[in-house]
């Protein structure tokens, strides 16, 4: 696979990033793209692994170890290395129905387990896989393909994030008529309105979407089942449902001053800037949650967290600050964190380096939470009383809890506040229109190794059934489900 020794003559490029002081200016994707024999370079950086963890798809030490998708790596790295793009893609497509989604959006699980990463750098994974897709689509190799035939079945995908539309794409290929119901008027989910455009813009999600349309797919947008229409009725007119909502319920603070004018959860903040962008580029006054001019505080330290970070600073904030909970984690793997685990290491991620540049420092401050948000007068949220937390351990609950450091208050200016501190699981009034049991994480329950739910011909898949995930993960979830309805529909099946 790729060129023997590539990886001893060949250093790890990534695709060139424009300067953060130059992206703020806009809020489109910010990465060029290298020339083809920069980028066959780093495809023959792929060594010929005689376990490529790279697509293992494990758990180890309860973490992702290679890509869930088993997506075939070594084969078409080999394949963009001589050149053949042609193959690549069709070896692309085998395990992966969404490539431009998984190289725009996911962390890269499949570089992290890497063996060139073991001692070096990894082989760019992502950005190869990015390549594939884009070429298929420059040079009309990714088409409408329609069933030639139909089964007769009827399935309704409830959800339209990455789990429901990898669903209704693999059902649909197998020849079930298949109808996706979104709440809000596009289509995507999470991709659509959770994703900022710097890291996912939103024609390539159309793109699809309309390609999907073309093989056969029906979307019913603004449709809100449980509320605006009938879960009974799709029961009753469907030979299945799947259910794939996601983890909709956004964790929240609960302390004095939560009542405050200017607190949002993080979704709704990004929707807003995502939904005045795709109505006028030049992001509409009024339309959306606005940052500009304003000190901005941030709760939470993940992905969503930086995205809010990243958006704030391109309205014209003027200061950014983000909370997370837990300690600062090391720069480089520790001893208990050995290859090829998910390397629990701190990461500046795209929002952060652009702070850094604005700013001149980072925003996060670490082992930090809230005590009180204070109001002015009109009730609008003007600072945030926090306090440091340290780690202790609790024989009660046998393992280490964050606690408050006695009398370590300080103040943080907060104009506007973004709770980003993750989902906690499906929303009850859609388990409750279709009967479905849900467990005490409050995802839906379903027996082990299985996407159905106890009321019969009802299937979930994706966040809604495994909890807050990754993109990759809810795809795989999706393909799973689909060949599970497939076999439950025909009794049999030949989806992979």
């Amino acid at each position: 696979m790729g060129k023997t020794g590539g990886f001893l003559e060949y250093e790890r490029k990534g695709n060139p990033a424009e300067k953060p002081l130059d992206r703020i200016k806009h809020y489109n994707e910010f990465h060029e793209h290298m020339d083809e024999a920069s980028r066959k370079e780093q495809a023959a950086r792929c060594m010929e692994c005689g376990v490529p963890f790279c697509q293992a798809g494990m758990m180890i030490g309860g973490m992702s170890a290679g890509c869930p998708l088993n997506n075939l790596i070594p084969e078409w790295n080999d394949l963009v290395y001589q050149g053949n793009y042609e193959k690549a893609l069709t070896r692309l497509k085998k395990t992966n129905n969404f490539p431009e989604f998984t190289s725009r959006v996911c962390p890269a699980l499949c570089e992290a387990a890497c063996t060139c990463g073991l001692n070096g750098s990894p082989v760019s994974v992502k950005e190869n896989e990015n390549s594939i897709i884009e070429y298929g689509y420059e040079n009309d190799l990714i088409v409408a393909n329609p069933p030639k035939v139909r089964t007769g079945k009827k399935v309704a995908v409830i959800g339209s994030g990455p789990s429901g539309l990898a669903v209704a794409d693999q059902l649909n290929k197998r020849g079930h008529k298949v109808t996706v119901f979104e709440r809000e008027d596009r289509a995507g989910g999470l991709l659509m309105y959770g994703i900022p455009n710097m890291k996912l813009e939103k024609h390539v999600i159309e793109r699809r979407v309309n390609l999907m349309k073309e093989e056969g797919v029906e979307f019913a947008l603004g449709q809100d089942v449980g509320n605006d229409v009938s879960a009974k009725n799709i029961m009753a007119e469907y030979d299945s449902v799947v259910l794939a909502c996601g983890a909709s319920n956004p964790r929240d603070i609960q302390v004095p001053g939560r009542d405050a004018n200017g607190i949002y959860f993080a979704v709704d903040f990004l929707k807003s800037t995502t939904k005045s962008l795709l109505a006028e580029p030049s992001l509409k006054e009024g339309s959306y949650i606005d940052a500009k001019g304003k000190h901005v505080l941030i709760i939470g330290g993940g992905d969503t967290g930086n995205d809010c970070v990243g958006t704030s600073i391109r309205h014209g904030a003027k200061s950014v600050t983000q909370l997370e909970m837990m300690p600062k984690l090391p720069d480089c793997r520790t001893e208990k964190n050995p290859w090829p685990e998910w390397p629990r290491v701190c990461k500046t991620d795209y929002g952060q380096e652009e702070s850094i540049a604005v700013f001149g420092q980072d925003p996060r401050i670490y082992q930090t939470t809230v005590k009180e948000f204070v109001k002015d007068k009109k009730g609008n949220v003007t600072k945030a009383i926090c306090v440091k937390l340290e780690s202790v351990f609790d024989k009660k609950a046998g393992r280490n809890v964050m606690q408050e450091v006695k009398d370590s208050e300080f103040e943080v200016k907060a104009d506007i506040v973004l709770i980003a501190a993750g989902f906690l699981g499906t929303q009850s009034y859609i388990a409750d229109a279709f009967g479905v049991k849900l467990n005490q994480r409050t995802n839906v329950e379903t027996p082990a190794d299985s996407h159905a739910t106890n009321v019969p011909n009802v299937f979930v898949a994706g966040d809604m059934h495994r909890g807050q995930s990754l993109v990759v993960w809810a795809i795989r979830e999706g393909r799973d489900a689909a060949r599970e309805v497939d076999e439950h529909l025909m009794g049999y099946t030949n989806l992979e």
